[in-house]
């Protein structure tokens, strides 16, 4: 897909000017424009740029009774040049076309995705944030349009892309409880795929866990319910004797490219890192023994978040405060620095607009 084949269409009453840019919450406010495409024909077709509007859907639309769909989030920030700055675009990329395929939904060029969005950020640039937290969050996602009733792969499929700005996800460390009963994904399952059903599943839990005065859970598996997998918006890591240890990306646990790129800076500036196995009584027993010193999530939408207390069996227990937390503090330093473009890194993470 070259640019030249996506259809422009500009918005002619842009909302931009009456946005406070201070004020807005995480995922309520979008952008002028949206890229899309579809599915059809056996190939992905009309690729075009349109202002930001509904769809309209038939009672009998598939992915209304089946949940064929699938998304990804990224984020564009604005560099001190006022470039868009597109941080690992086509890993992002990569990983919709991964969960495609467990989905059952034809892959998609990724190179023609990323020109797509070059041209949508061309003209939605001004809606990156200047704010300190600030960026522009893009969610692309692609679901099944057949209007059919019956259990089957859909044969037409619709892409959309579509933006909105925003500042943290989360305003205070967070609080998370451990899950013990319910499972967010089991081995032969889709808890590797950004799939939309994996996080309606999640609902349930996470509001016993919302009413018990958390603001979200720790995933264990589904076997035992022993070992820690993710929390319900972000992949996992605790620090034990400055040791980074996070559970390895697999058939349960999302391969997150926040997860990914932390785990990479923390090995350039030399901190020890280990992808494996983490039970939950090891975490306790950190915790009593005082070796464990920080736990924190890592995501599109969170960046890095503290972790200030976490629940297990009816006990609670609080962690370090996270100002003195210094590894994890330089971590997301140092992330923010290369996502932001004033700092140069040796990995090829970076995608000027």
């Amino acid at each position: 897909m070259a640019t030249t084949n996506i259809t422009i269409e500009k918005t002619t009453n842009s909302r931009l000017e009456g946005i406070d840019f201070d004020s807005i919450q995480f995922g309520k406010t979008f952008s002028d424009h949206m890229l899309t495409a579809d599915y059809q024909d056996g190939k992905w077709q009309n690729f075009k740029i349109t202002p930001f509007q509904n769809l309209e859907v038939s009672p009998a639309f598939f992915t209304l009774h089946y949940g064929q769909s699938i998304f990804e989030g990224m984020k564009a920030h604005r560099s001190s040049e006022g470039d868009a700055i597109l941080f690992r675009p086509l890993d992002n990329f990569k990983r919709l076309n991964i969960s495609a395929e467990r989905m059952c939904i034809p892959p998609i060029d990724i190179n023609g995705l990323l020109d797509g969005l070059k041209e949508l950020l061309k003209l939605d640039k001004d809606w990156i944030p200047n704010t300190a937290d600030g960026a522009l969050y893009l969610r692309p996602f692609i679901f099944a349009t057949d209007e059919y009733i019956g259990v089957r792969p859909s044969e037409t499929y619709k892409f959309v892309l579509f933006t909105c700005p925003v500042n943290k996800y989360y305003e205070q460390p967070v609080k998370v409880k451990v899950e013990t009963k319910f499972a967010r994904a089991s081995e032969g399952g889709v808890g590797y795929a950004k799939a939309a059903g994996n996080y309606a599943a999640s609902l349930y839990p996470t509001k016993l866990a919302n009413d018990e005065g958390f603001d979200q859970i720790i995933w264990t598996d589904s076997k035992e319910h022993k070992y820690i997998e993710e929390s319900g918006t972000m992949n996992l890591m605790v620090i034990i004797n400055d040791v980074i240890i996070t559970p390895p990306a697999g058939e349960t646990i999302l391969n997150g490219i926040t997860r990914d790129s932390v785990l990479k800076i923390a090995k350039d500036l030399g901190y020890k890192t280990e992808e494996r196995k983490l039970s939950i009584d090891e975490v306790v027993s950190a915790h009593q023994n005082g070796s464990l010193t920080d736990m924190f999530g890592t995501g599109t939408a969170v960046t890095i978040t503290a972790i200030s207390e976490f629940g297990y069996q009816g006990k609670r227990f609080t962690l370090p405060e996270p100002s003195s937390r210094v590894i994890s503090l330089k971590l997301k330093q140092e992330l923010e620095a290369i996502k932001r473009g004033t700092k140069t890194t040796n990995h090829d993470w970076i995608v000027k607009v």
